[in-house]
């Protein structure tokens, strides 16, 4: 498989791209942590644009460590001042468990993901709740930015503050 439709799609891109040289700061003071899916489209839903916040993606927008990483260095070297986590409705990684995904990628591909932690949960709620305070508790972060939690509708496109 070729890179060349993409190479060409990025050169026609350049051409007009204008948003270049600036200091890479959130200049809305937003983090936000999302997960991976190609349905989401982190700065259109919040009626932002290039360099406004600080984009993190994980699969199920579940705050891994290097997550909290990414949240931590925001606050503290990108003028972040406010923190969205945001899962999403209709989540492969929210409807099964890490064994049931195990489980699918073994028949799939017959290679043992034993070894894998992928962080499923199908109690998204929850998971959201232990991630708003692990940020919001992180010594980086605490005191220095509200951390919020979110639901994303891929379907309508309505972002829905949970905590």
């Amino acid at each position: 498989m070729s890179f060349d439709d993409l190479l060409k799609a990025n050169a026609e891109y350049a051409e007009t791209f204008e948003d270049g040289y600036f200091d890479g700061i959130a200049r809305a003071g937003v983090c936000v942590v999302t997960c991976m899916d190609s349905r989401i489209e982190p700065l259109g839903m919040l009626g932002l644009k290039l360099g406004d916040a600080k984009i993190l993606r994980s699969p199920g927008g579940k705050v891994s460590s290097s997550v909290l990483t990414g949240c931590a260095l925001s606050v503290q070297l990108l003028q972040v001042n406010r923190i969205m986590i945001i899962p999403h409705t209709r989540c492969a990684m929210a409807s099964r468990t890490d064994d049931q995904l195990r489980h699918i990628i073994a028949e799939k591909t017959g290679v043992d993901s034993s070894w894998i932690n992928f962080g499923s949960n199908p109690d998204q709620l929850g998971q959201l709740r232990r991630d708003v305070d692990a940020v919001a508790s992180h010594p980086l972060v605490k005191g220095q930015a509200e951390v919020g939690g979110f639901i994303y509708d891929v379907d309508t496109g309505l972002l829905n503050q949970i905590l």
